[in-house]
């Protein structure tokens, strides 16, 4: 019989390793105009998830959050969902 503490070892090496989505499509900059990219990046309170739930790089987590933010300025994204 496995106990909890096997169990949850054997759940961690099962998950699959997170990978930059933007650095595999070879993205020069990401665009604040696309949303449908950015609602990926948001919870559904609004706000932005870290890198670590993610998989993005570092260099393409400050971009990427810097595009959000720059969507909010302009009324595309709400910084505050419903």
């Amino acid at each position: 019989m496995i106990d909890r503490k096997e169990k949850t070892l054997q759940q961690r090496r099962m998950q699959r390793k997170k990978f930059c989505r933007f650095c595999s499509e070879k993205a020069e900059f990401i665009d604040y105009k696309d949303i449908r990219i950015m609602r990926y990046y948001l919870t559904d309170k609004g706000k932005i998830l870290p890198r670590r739930m993610t998989g993005a790089c570092a260099r393409h987590q400050r971009s990427l959050t810097e595009a959000i933010k720059r969507a909010r300025n302009i009324a595309l994204l709400s910084f505050v969902e419903k």
